[in-house]
């Protein structure tokens, strides 16, 4: 009878295991993990908080068992090789990275440190051979942003079927500015009667000028083509946009949410969470060469009714009406 309980309370015992709280389990008592990283956004921004959320909702906290080596955040790309040596010499546990060209420098620095990426197209940008099967010590978070212009863009003219000249800034720098995927983007605006004018961007600092040489050349929509260089400290644009009256897209929600016109995509702070989750796998001890590349799974557009009233330009009420977000 007693032998009994025992095993049952044993039995018992077990099964609430299951029910553990993930960040109890897999994880090394008393162990102090280092956490590397080298991206363009600041500590302090949304999705930097997210990613951190996240990885204390997995039993992984800054402070306490979770050790963030200073210096990665609100890196520029004239900071890049600097910074990928200091990474490298302090040796963490993991490094999370990105945009490409951020990857890519470790990549060529170290064969041993995992190295959890984010980019427009981890497989494009050269990062990893396949999605399914990234090899070597880089796994990640592919957005497939390039993918979305198409739709971004078929948006844009929706909300502004009355223009015919569309101002389209990519950059340089980033796959957003290929030969075949704005030769793609100029026939599809074309099918639909318009004009797609393609202005190039290789720094922060050429893309007001951008902006303004559009505005000059006669355009009467925009649309951001996907890269961090014209969401990462975007404020400064979106007020400038606001300025000249013009309706724009761009690539993240949150984007709509900050103040500009509409935003289509994957939200940014949940590809940070989801990059967050990647990060446990590693930590928790698998390889990245067996963590198949992530992609996004939902995407949203966001109207900013608010500012459409600011510019003097009303959305047609069937694409509000589809809108995942309004603000009023």
């Amino acid at each position: 009878m007693i032998a009994n309980m025992k095993r049952r309370e044993f039995i018992t015992l077990l099964g609430g295991a299951a029910s553990w709280p993930l960040a109890a389990r897999a994880q090394e008592p008393g162990r102090v993990y280092r956490l590397g990283a080298l991206i363009p956004a600041g500590r302090e921004t949304p999705a930097v908080v997210a990613f951190f959320d996240e990885m204390r909702l997995h039993g992984f906290i800054e402070g306490r068992n979770l050790d963030v080596i200073p210096g990665g955040f609100n890196v520029p790309r004239d900071r890049i090789d600097a910074m990928v040596a200091l990474m490298v010499k302090a040796a963490p546990d993991a490094i999370i990275s990105g945009p490409d060209r951020y990857t890519r420098a470790f990549q060529e620095a170290t064969k041993t440190i995992p190295l959890i990426g984010m980019s427009e197209d981890m497989v494009a940008d050269g990062l990893v051979p396949s999605l399914a099967r990234p090899g070597g010590n880089t796994t990640g978070i592919s957005i497939l942003s390039p993918g979305l212009d198409g739709k971004r863009l078929e948006l844009l003219i929706e909300a502004v079927p009355a223009a015919r000249r569309i101002g389209a800034f990519t950059d340089a720098n980033g796959p957003s500015a290929k030969p075949d995927h704005v030769r793609t983007l100029k026939a599809a605006a074309e099918a639909r009667g318009m004009e797609l004018s393609v202005f190039e961007a290789a720094t922060r600092e050429q893309v007001l000028p951008a902006i303004d040489s559009a505005k000059t050349a006669g355009a009467r929509a925009l649309i951001f083509l996907s890269s961090p260089l014209f969401t990462v400290n975007a404020g400064t644009f979106i007020e400038h946009v606001a300025k000249l009256r013009l309706p724009a897209m761009h690539q993240w929600p949150e984007m709509a949410e900050e103040g500009g016109l509409m935003g289509y995509g994957t939200r940014f702070t949940e590809a940070f969470r989801q990059r967050a989750r990647l990060v446990v796998k590693v930590l928790r001890g698998a390889k990245p060469a067996d963590l198949p590349v992530e992609q996004p799974t939902k995407f949203e557009l966001v109207i900013n009714l608010k500012t459409a009233k600011a510019i003097g330009y009303e959305i047609p009420a069937g694409l509000v009406l589809r809108a995942d977000k309004v603000i009023e």
